[in-house]
C-alpha cells in the first residue's frame, strides 16, 4: 500500500530508543523526512544515524530536547520548522512516569508524571497546530498506553493521567478535522523495550522471581501468547499519519495482543 509520506515531514518525540526510535525508523523507511528528539545526545545521535542509515535520501534531524520542560518544545519546533519550513506529522511520546505504591507518591513525584505525560501532549500539540492549520494538513499520534483503558494498580500515574490524553485528543479532534488535521492515540500493551524490562525488574523482584520469569508469565496473559514488539505498534502509527489514514479521527487504537479485556 502507497502510504503518500515520501517527503513529508514527521516529527516524533523521544526516539532515541523504544517505541519512539522505532515510529521514526517507520516513517523514515516511507520516504518521510524525521525529526527525533531525546534528553540523552548520544543515544539520540547514534539513533538518528541508524535511522538514516536504513532509508537512504531521508534527512533525520536529531534536537536534544527535554519535552517536560515546555521552553525545549518550543525550541524543538522551532528548530523543525526552520529546517523543514513545516511539520506535517506529530508523534508525541515521553517516557513513562514513575511507578509506585499510592501512599508513597508525594505531590513532586505525582507533577512530575504530569507535566512529562499529559503537559507534554498539550504543549506539542499547541506549537504545531497553527503551522498545520495554515497548510490544512496534518496527523497528531499520540502514544499513550493500555492502562489508560485498563488501569494498573502500580502504574497509578501512568492510569492517571494517560486517560486525560484521550480527552484531550478527542476534543481536538472535533476542533480540528475540518482543517484536515486529524488526531488519534494509540495505546500499547506489553511491548518488550526497555521501560517494559525496567517495570518488569521492579515487579519481579516484588515477587522474588526473576526477571525472565516474570516477563514469561506477562505473555501467558497476553492472548496472542506473546510480547509485543516495537515495529508492530510503529505501524499502526505511520499509517495513522499517512494519507491512507483520511478518515480516521479522534479514536484509540490498542496495540496490546488481545490483553485489554474490556469493550471500549
Amino acid at each position: 500500500m502507497e502510504l503518500g509520506l515520501r517527503n513529508r515531514v514527521a516529527l516524533v518525540c523521544a526516539a532515541s530508543q523504544g517505541l519512539g526510535k522505532a515510529a521514526a525508523a517507520g516513517f523514515a523507511r516511507e520516504g518521510a523526512h524525521v525529526v527525533i528528539c531525546s534528553r540523552d545526545a548520544r543515544r539520540l545521535g547514534a539513533a538518528a544515524k541508524e535511522i538514516g542509515t536504513d532509508a537512504p535520501g531521508v534527512r533525520v534531524l536529531p534536537v536534544k530536547a527535554d519535552v517536560s520542560k515546555a521552553a525545549d518544545i518550543r525550541r524543538l519546533v522551532r528548530t523543525a520548522l526552520a529546517e523543514f519550513g513545516r511539520i506535517d506529522v506529530l508523534v508525541t511520546n515521553a517516557g513513562g512516569p514513575p511507578v509506585g505504591a499510592f501512599p508513597d507518591l508525594d505531590d513532586r513525584t505525582w507533577q512530575q508524571g504530569i507535566e512529562l505525560n499529559l503537559m507534554s501532549t498539550i504543549r506539542l500539540i499547541r506549537e504545531v497546530l497553527p503551522a498545520m492549520q495554515k497548510r490544512k494538513w496534518g496527523r497528531i499520534i499520540n502514544i499513550t498506553s493500555f492502562v489508560a483503558r485498563q488501569p494498573a494498580d502500580d502504574l497509578i500515574i501512568s492510569s492517571t493521567v494517560r486517560p486525560g490524553i484521550f480527552g484531550l485528543s478527542k476534543v481536538l479532534a472535533n476542533r480540528c478535522s475540518h482543517d484536515g488535521i486529524l488526531i488519534n492515540s494509540v495505546a500499547p500493551g506489553f511491548i518488550l523495550t526497555a521501560r517494559q524490562q525496567e517495570i518488569s525488574a521492579l515487579r519481579a523482584k516484588a515477587k522474588g522471581v526473576t526477571t525472565e520469569e516474570y516477563i514469561a508469565g506477562m505473555a501467558k496473559s497476553v492472548p496472542a501468547g506473546r510480547l509485543g514488539r516495537p515495529e508492530e505498534l510503529a505501524d499502526v502509527i505511520v499509517f495513522l499519519g499517512s494519507e491512507r489514514a483520511s478518515y480516521v479521527s479522534g479514536t484509540v487504537i490498542t496495540v496490546d495482543g488481545g490483553l485489554v479485556k474490556g469493550l471500549l
